[in-house]
């Protein structure tokens, strides 16, 4: 059996091949679980906005209502009355 002179260079290119294809899988999972993240930060970071909108919405809303009541409750609990002078 004669020994091939090119089998270290052969075992060179595959565990160089394994190398790489090993380093592109990690860069690519990293890449996705980036994107992962971004998309679960960006949701959260969205969904913080339009609950806040939706409080202050809601303030504003109970503030103008509490105001209505009020005038509405003093014009039916005070009637302005006619008072006149007593001469003794």
């Amino acid at each position: 059996m004669l020994l091939n002179p090119f089998a270290p260079l052969a075992f060179l290119k595959i565990s160089s091949l394994k190398a790489t294809i090993f380093l592109l899988l990690v860069l690519l999972i990293k890449s996705n679980l980036l994107r992962l993240k971004g998309g679960l930060i960006g949701g959260l970071f969205a969904l913080i906005l339009i609950s806040g909108i939706f409080v202050s919405t809601s303030a504003a809303i109970g503030s103008l209502i509490y105001v209505y009541r009020v005038k509405n409750k003093t014009e039916d609990e005070n009637p302005i009355q006619n008072l006149e002078t007593v001469d003794v």
